[in-house]
């Protein structure tokens, strides 16, 4: 049972087997949409490759996740994904028959929900709060990611990535260093940098430190 705001306020009824199905499909559509995205942006083929096989390792409910932070970090993907047709593929891929598949397209209490329940999974995004002129990172369930014990915060969006997690670049007394959003405020490099800039293939960080120039 489950409520639509876009429906009527009455309850939906939706098959457990449907649904799972349906969550399946529309992982499977999204993961190849992204195989797109990458090949479109001029990523490497060992770029596809490595998001494919992490993928093909995980559980539904991980590369669910593991997808949604993809597109947290790549929001550029979006302007190019479809959720209508995402969902009239994984509904096509369910249906035994055409009729039936244009039965499920053309109900619209079924579709709102599925259309909703599938924004809901993917559609993630962290957001950087304040605390006491500090800032941090909160996930999408409101759960923290950095403390909020620094001055400035930059999230890297990066087009190419093979689900790994990407440091941020952080502040902190007046200095520039990298952390990771692990919850546990892990610093992969020292806050000892005047600048920290981000480059669009790896090494991803160019920093300097006085008259000297890095990549991390």
């Amino acid at each position: 049972m489950a409520n639509n705001d876009d429906s009527p306020k009455d309850e939906i009824w939706t098959d457990p087997i449907e649904e799972r199905q349906i969550d399946k499909f529309v992982c499977d559509e999204v993961g190849r949409q992204i195989h797109r995205y990458i090949k479109a942006m001029s990523g490497s083929k060992n770029t596809m490759l490595k998001f494919e096989e992490r993928l093909s390792s995980m559980s539904q409910r991980e590369k669910e996740h593991a997808i949604a932070l993809y597109i947290d970090l790549n929001r550029k993907v979006l302007s190019g994904l479809d959720w209508k047709i995402v969902l009239t593929r994984a509904m096509a891929n369910y249906c035994d028959t055409f009729s039936y598949m244009l039965q499920m397209v053309n109900d619209k209490r079924r579709w709102v929900y599925y259309l909703n329940r599938i924004k809901g999974k993917y559609i993630r995004f962290h957001e950087v709060y304040e605390e006491n002129g500090k800032y941090g990172i909160k996930d999408a369930d409101g759960n923290i990611l950095l403390s909020a014990q620094y001055d400035f915060l930059r999230t890297p969006y990066v087009y190419v990535d093979d689900l790994r997690t990407m440091p941020i670049i952080a502040q902190k007394n007046g200095k520039m260093g990298l952390v990771l959003p692990d919850r546990k405020d892990t610093v992969v490099a020292d806050f000892i940098y005047d600048n920290i800039s981000l480059r669009d293939e790896p090494p991803y960080f160019e920093a300097t430190c006085g008259e000297e120039t890095t990549l991390l």
